[in-house]
């Protein structure tokens, strides 16, 4: 049976001094060797000090804050000219470190609780702060990309009862609030237009309005937002509430992405279910424009059959493209907000809020996009 006892033994050269950690570097561990590790720093004078963890077998929480008091006692003692190297470190026992390290370097507020700082220092924080989030947008653009394709090649990884759960929440309990919308517009658009049509005796074409803009744009756009202030908001607020539960934070020192474990069901969930709720605002949409026309004495025969001979399979097919990615976006957005939640009362109130206002800015951003690029194909 492999010994597990933390040891501790060290290698000193003309310019550094190395120690080796043997073992569990656990509660238990930590507090034997605690006096005598701070003895043995003390006798190097804090110089050159180099921490190999590459025969550390475990770590918890003890054990990490154990070395971070030793760096942050070498530095203050030596008046910030010094501080540890911890070398060949396992990638699970480095997550750990910087799990405890996050919220062991955390600064005190004043007894305002809150900090005041000049235009400068604020300026910094902020750049720091976009620079931090674009960096983890990318990071999480990457992993998502990734488990996606792994997705397809074994589709087994996918936390399918998860899946369907969100399925279900984001998309079926939505059809009664976009049906509502969907008909409401449809119905506003054809009366609308039908007043100026009837003087020159032309409603009929009001289908031809009503067929191509609900197909191309609003069905696919109005059903984005409703989606943007329900699911966006919704995943956002469930992932940060883990997120200050630190139940993410256990994921992560269990070895588990949370990316691909929360975000990635989320996500496709929302892509499958955009497009299926953008078909069924399309034909509300419209059943709202024909009663518009048959109350002006059109047949309802004669108000569909002029939307067939109008809208094509393309037009059709182009707004359910544009509905699969707003879908994404939207599940995305809500995913990153609720992952970059920070602690605090209003941490997750916050999260949710920038995810329906960002949802919706990136849905414009991408309607126009599609819109530059339909004009450019002639689609």
């Amino acid at each position: 049976m492999k010994d597990n006892r933390l040891k501790i033994s060290i290698s000193e050269e003309p310019s550094k001094t190395i120690f080796f950690f043997d073992g569990s570097l656990d509660a238990k561990g930590v507090s034997k060797i605690w006096a005598k590790t701070k003895q043995m720093i003390q006798k190097n004078q804090f110089k050159g000090l180099i921490f190999d963890l590459s025969k550390i077998t475990s770590i918890d929480s003890a054990g990490a804050s154990f070395l971070l008091y030793l760096d942050s006692m070498i530095f203050a003692q030596s008046s910030g000219r010094n501080s540890i190297k911890f070398v060949n470190i396992h990638p699970n026992h480095e997550q750990t470190l910087k799990l405890c390290k996050k919220n062991f370097a955390q600064p005190k507020e004043n007894i305002a609780g809150t900090t005041h700082d000049n235009i400068i220092t604020a300026t910094g924080k902020k750049t720091y702060s976009f620079i931090d989030e674009i960096s983890y947008a990318t990071d999480f653009t990457g992993k998502i990309t990734i488990a996606f394709l792994n997705i397809l090649l074994k589709p087994k990884l996918l936390r399918w009862k998860e899946f369907f759960l969100i399925f279900e929440k984001a998309g079926i309990d939505a059809l009664f609030i976009v049906a509502l919308i969907s008909f409401i517009v449809g119905l506003v658009m054809a009366f609308q237009a039908a007043m100026p049509m009837r003087m020159f005796g032309a409603e009929i074409y009001v289908a031809n309005l009503i067929g191509l803009s609900v197909t191309r744009e609003l069905a696919p756009l109005m059903t984005a937002i409703v989606l943007a202030g329900r699911s966006s908001s919704a995943f956002a607020a469930e992932l940060g509430t883990m997120k200050i539960n630190e139940e993410i934070d256990a994921l992560t020192t269990m070895g588990i992405d949370p990316v691909y474990f929360l975000a990635l069901p989320r996500i496709l969930a929302a892509a499958m279910a955009t497009p299926l709720l953008v078909i069924f605002a399309d034909l509300v949409g419209m059943a709202g424009g024909a009663i518009v026309l048959l109350s002006l004495g059109h047949p309802v025969s004669a108000y569909f059959a002029q939307i067939v001979s109008q809208v094509t399979y393309i037009d059709f097919a182009g707004g359910l493209f544009k509905a699969l990615i707003f879908g994404i976006l939207i599940a995305a957005t809500g995913c990153f907000k609720g992952l970059r939640t920070k602690s605090g009362p209003s941490g997750v109130g916050v999260a949710t809020t920038g995810a329906v206002v960002d949802s919706i800015i990136i849905i414009a951003i991408a309607d126009a996009i599609f819109s530059i690029i339909f004009y450019i194909f002639n689609i």
